[in-house]
């Protein structure tokens, strides 16, 4: 399979980065550095990001690079319609989502962020299902594992925030303009409601 120039970039800044870790010897640590910065380089060039705001990104993470762990919820109405917040870092639509922190688990921060970006409290009810993304699929500088989780309402009341400006339930098929690939996630959402309602 042929590999793209951000995956073998998100290998080489890997390799970087746990020798940063656990490498002992200057002339050692003087290498990693400079795949480091040949790696941030080549992902400035092609992201659009600065070189050092990727490098203090890659610095934040510690010890064994491993992919990003992010998580999506699903909320619908009783006619159906779907839960879905308006972005206001780049204006496109999305299930409320985030990144797991630190000492997290992931069905934890799906209800943290559902409370965060809707205003509702929530129980996790079900794993739909489970996606990845590699660098390659959205010019992001690491690969990603992403939960996306059937959530039913316990309480709140529906708030915009700051990150989510408008929020609804819709027809998904009437929206436009996705954020990454929300809307696969959604049609997968209602591919596993379609087998609730049937039993499968």
């Amino acid at each position: 399979m042929t590999r793209t120039i951000l995956e073998l970039l998100d290998e080489l800044r890997a390799i970087a980065q746990i020798g940063l870790n656990y490498a002992k010897n200057e002339y050692d640590l003087e290498r990693y550095r400079r795949l480091m910065q040949l790696a941030a380089e080549h992902y400035a060039d092609i992201t659009g990001l600065d070189e050092p705001e990727i490098i203090a990104r890659f610095n934040r993470e510690l010890g064994y690079v491993t992919p990003k762990v992010g998580v999506s919820g699903v909320v619908f109405s009783e006619d159906h319609k779907i839960l879905l917040a308006r972005r206001s870092d780049d204006g496109t639509w999305s299930l409320p989502a985030g990144w797991c922190e630190v000492g997290e688990e992931p069905a934890f921060t799906i209800k943290r962020e559902m409370r965060e970006e809707t205003g509702l409290e929530v129980e996790v009810t079900a794993l739909i299902d489970t996606f990845t993304r590699s660098p390659s699929m959205f010019n992001e500088p690491h690969a990603s594992c992403l939960f996306l989780y059937h959530c039913h309402v316990l309480g709140g009341t529906l708030t915009p925030s700051h990150e989510t400006p408008e929020l609804g339930f819709f027809d998904y098929t009437t929206i436009d303009h996705w954020h990454k690939d929300h809307r696969r996630r959604v049609v997968r959402a209602y591919e596993w409601l379609g087998q609730q309602q049937h039993g499968n």
